[in-house]
């Protein structure tokens, strides 16, 4: 018979392992775009809109999980949201896809770097939250090298910067909406919709869509942009309800990590002094917010189980019947001492 502490250690290794194939699939999506060539960004952008709306059709008609759609339609402001969510989605995924078959795979690793200190940054702007001191060490050290990479480069990173904005406000904006993984693609592919098609058709008639003209492996590997697009969000919704917030938050890194590497050792980029010290920078940053996050989620616990102990104890003194006990007065209200018989009071 499986015991519950077995039950749960089930739960968390198949949390981790969902876990590690959904960041590791975003870790090695560098290795699918170039795949897709001679399809210019644009049309991979498309593509991807228009299928990915179509396996998540399919996986919301597989577990029948539609009440959402109304409830959204019937909210003005949430459907507002979801709409500055599919806009900006757009930016980040079409400036992804053209950085990687441009040749900025780095660059666009670090803007997934970064984007853990932009996020903090919004919610401060945005949202008046409180930073910890720890917090502000790594916003300041992530400033400090992203000008360090701005003279490496010659420029700013305007593509780590792109990325990593255009998700922070992403993740500002699903925050806000309170939508589940999959129904949040939904509504957004949703919206994508009608703009993708319309650009596919007009491409066509154009002569320079390649979906038709380049054999059925290179439209098939066009239509599995949808696959590649909402597996890892399964497995990413699967995790997040398996393992603790703080493990998906070191888990995270492992994208940026492996495209960097795919940077490095596949594609050859290069890799100066100058930008090796941003990129030192930046990690001294993240590694700051992650001790942070942990030392505070530890500390929370703490508080918790303080909490719990406080209540048991206050539990302790009730009695099975759930009535607190309460001492035994004499007529005169005068607590009666143990073994003493409290006396009849007289109508």
């Amino acid at each position: 018979m499986t015991t519950p502490q077995e039950t749960a250690q089930g739960a968390s290794r198949a949390g981790l392992s969902y876990g590690f194939g959904a960041y590791g699939i975003w870790g090695l999506v560098p290795l699918f775009w170039p795949l897709l060539k001679p399809a210019g960004a644009g049309e991979i952008l498309a593509h991807r809109m228009v299928w990915s709306l179509g396996v998540v059709a399919i996986l919301l008609l597989c577990i029948r999980r539609w009440a959402w759609a109304g409830e959204l339609l019937r909210d003005p402001r949430r459907l507002a949201l979801v709409t500055v969510a599919a806009a900006v989605i757009t930016v980040n995924w079409g400036v992804y896809i053209w950085a990687v078959n441009a040749g900025h795979v780095v660059e666009a690793s670090l803007g997934y770097f970064i984007n853990p200190l932009v996020s903090i940054a919004l919610g401060v702007l945005l949202l008046g939250e409180r930073l910890r001191p720890a917090q502000w060490v790594a916003v300041g050290t992530g400033v400090a090298s992203v000008l360090v990479l701005a003279v490496g480069y010659g420029k700013p990173p305007w593509i780590s910067l792109v990325l990593a904005f255009s998700f922070g406000a992403y993740g500002l904006a699903k925050k806000k909406v309170n939508l589940g993984g999959i129904e949040s693609l939904a509504a957004e592919t949703a919206l994508q919709f009608l703009p993708a098609l319309g650009f596919l058709i007009w491409l066509g008639a154009r002569g320079e869509a390649t979906f038709t003209s380049e054999g059925a492996g290179h439209a098939v590997l066009l239509a599995s942009t949808g696959i590649v697009t909402a597996v890892p969000l399964v497995f990413f919704g699967a995790a997040a309800i398996r393992v603790p917030l703080s493990t998906l938050g070191l888990l995270q890194y492992l994208a940026p990590v492996f495209q960097f590497g795919l940077g490095i050792l596949y594609f050859h980029e290069e890799m100066p002094a100058a930008r090796w010290a941003g990129f030192g920078l930046v990690w001294i940053a993240l590694i700051l917010l992650t001790w942070d996050a942990l030392r505070t989620a530890r500390a929370n616990r703490r508080t918790a189980e303080r909490l719990r102990t406080a209540v048991r104890e206050a539990e302790a003194v009730r009695d099975p019947a759930g009535a607190e006990v309460a001492p035994v007065r004499d007529g005169a209200g005068a607590p009666v001492r143990d073994g003493a018989e409290a006396p009849v009071r007289e109508a």
